[in-house]
């Protein structure tokens, strides 16, 4: 490449390997606007109680179908090209993640912050000015939301009904509204088991085809599907466990990968003898922690279960990785591998382990763990997706629970506190000289588009009631939210809208930090893709 400066002709080295690609300035920022505003425009429409479901199918296995209005499965689910789409899908994750609901306002927030960003570039205003504006409405919106937080850490009652209104706001828009009240209670009970230690593992999610999804409980025990091994005990009082990941298929010869040469048959037998003497030493070893119950992540055969059950002792095989995690989580146990010492080994303890029957399912149930307050949810439902649906809703709720239970703090919903920030940093907008103020002013809009949207998905006129809770939030009104239910403008307080305080700040931070980061953007490179070379 030649570039001439007057009489100078400086020649350049190409920098890029061949088959880089480079994006810059303005090409690249369009770029990324454009991948992140479609994000937000995808998951634009499931937000709120009256949002729309989508149907995902997976293009390798037709057969895998999930149907779902949340905002992260959905984002994770879709194959992206586009770098700046994926900054907003990794933001979506990090709020599922860190609070567990939000996800799909967090993404909307930040597609709107881009497409104002896009008009102010439009009209020659920097974007480090942009950003300099964006933080000080931040600031403001943040100070703004505390405010208005309430607390009733302190009352037990009147804090059991903020949790109680939470999971009715977070239920709402998820396929459990049907049943809400329902669910409601069943989330605030079982949060509250765990108020303790708020974590999440003790509380284990059962799904069961059948039934309604009304039918779904809070079981006080823990709940593990699968059953007992033949000829067993179906019920067995003041159990001691003993819980493996040990391999229990020995009993036949397994010698992979080589050819073992004998001269008669007789010999083939003493082999197998000699495998069989093994796996009687390890059952041996497994009896000296003098358990009564053995529960096993691998299968185990035949005729360790018949050693076992001939010296008492209950067998559960197969059990998955996260029941067997779990399971040691809330009989206060230790998972072993060998059993070299029993004396340092940690047995689990539960006061009774019986048969239970769900449907048309078996499953055990452990009464008076060491784990008090551990508990299960089992789930009822017409379907497999209506139930994947019902547990990652009945997930959300539990996750907010939890964090509430946390930060104590609450705020309004309904689009209440988008407009409580909007006015205030509009306000502040007004009191800022300089080019900042447009910047100021565009998140003002962006954080009006929150309450717009939950409009528009309701199909009502979004114009009309976001200007009348605008009006009322002027005249100081400051409760005031959209009833989704009568699509008019209602008094939040009195209707329950209830969020979590800590969620809607991580909605309001993410999206800031997620559109500041996309703006910072000038140019976009993509490495050259390695070169095969056949051997």
């Amino acid at each position: 490449v030649r570039v001439f400066f007057g009489p100078l002709v400086i020649l350049m080295a190409a920098v890029f390997a061949a088959g880089a690609e480079e994006e810059k300035a303005e090409s690249a920022r369009l770029s990324s606007f454009v991948g992140a505003i479609a994000i937000g425009d995808l998951v634009k429409s499931t937000l709120g109680p009256k949002g729309q479901d989508k149907i995902l199918q997976s293009f390798s296995n037709p057969k895998n179908v999930q149907v779902t209005n949340d905002g992260a499965t959905i984002l994770k689910s879709i194959g992206i090209d586009n770098p700046a789409a994926k900054v907003l899908v990794d933001m979506s994750k990090t709020q599922d993640d860190e609070v567990g609901d939000g996800t799909t306002s967090v993404t909307v927030l930040a597609s709107e912050l881009l497409k104002e960003a896009e008009k102010l570039i439009a009209a020659k205003i920097h974007p480090q000015t942009i950003i300099s504006g964006w933080r000080k409405a931040v600031e403001c919106a943040r100070t703004t939301l505390t405010e208005n937080a309430r607390d009733h850490g302190s009352d037990p009652v009147q804090f059991r009904e903020d949790l109680l209104a939470i999971a009715r706001t977070t239920i709402s828009s998820k396929i459990l509204t049907a049943a809400k009240e329902h669910f409601a209670q069943l989330a605030v009970n079982a949060v509250l088991r765990i108020k303790s230690s708020g974590n999440l593992e003790a509380i284990q999610i059962i799904k069961k085809l059948g039934g309604q999804l009304k039918d779904s409980y809070l079981d006080e025990g823990f709940l593990l599907d699968k059953k007992l091994g033949v000829n067993q005990p179906r019920r067995i009082e003041n159990a001691r466990v003993l819980i493996a990941n040990t391999p229990m298929d020995t009993d036949k010869v397994k010698i992979f990968g080589s050819r073992v040469r004998v001269e008669s048959t007789a010999k083939i037998a003493e082999i197998e003898e000699a495998e069989k003497q093994k796996m009687k030493d390890k059952v041996g070893k497994i009896l000296a922690h003098n358990a009564n119950v053995f529960i096993n992540r691998q299968l185990i055969y035949n005729y360790p279960e018949q050693l076992l059950a001939a010296s008492g002792v209950a067998t559960i095989e197969h059990a998955d990785f996260e029941g067997v995690e779990r399971l040691a989580l809330v009989l206060g146990g230790e998972i072993v591998s060998t059993f070299e010492t029993p004396e340092k080994v940690k047995l689990g303890r539960c006061d009774l382990i019986e048969e239970i029957i769900i449907g048309e399912d078996k499953l055990l149930r452990f009464s008076g763990v060491a784990l008090g307050e551990a508990c299960s949810v089992v789930l009822r439902g017409a379907t497999q997706q209506i139930l994947d649906e019902a547990e990652r809703s009945l997930h959300d709720a539990l996750c907010v629970l939890t964090q509430t239970v946390k930060e104590t703090r609450t705020v309004f919903g309904g689009g209440c506190s988008e407009m409580l920030m909007a006015n205030k940093v509009q306000a502040l907008a007004v009191a800022t000289p300089g080019k900042e103020a447009e910047a100021i002013e565009a998140f003002a809009r962006a954080l009006r588009q929150i309450p717009i949207t939950l409009a528009d998905n309701g199909g009502f006129d979004s114009a009309e009631l976001v200007s009348q809770l605008r009006a009322a939030h002027a005249a100081n009104q400051t409760t005031m939210g959209l009833d989704m239910e009568k699509g008019e403008v209602g008094d939040v307080a009195k209707l329950g809208i209830t969020e979590s305080y800590k969620v809607k700040l991580q909605v309001l931070l993410s999206a800031a930090e997620a559109a500041e980061m996309i703006m910072r953007v000038d140019s976009i490179i993509k490495a050259a893709p390695r070169q095969r070379t056949r051997t």
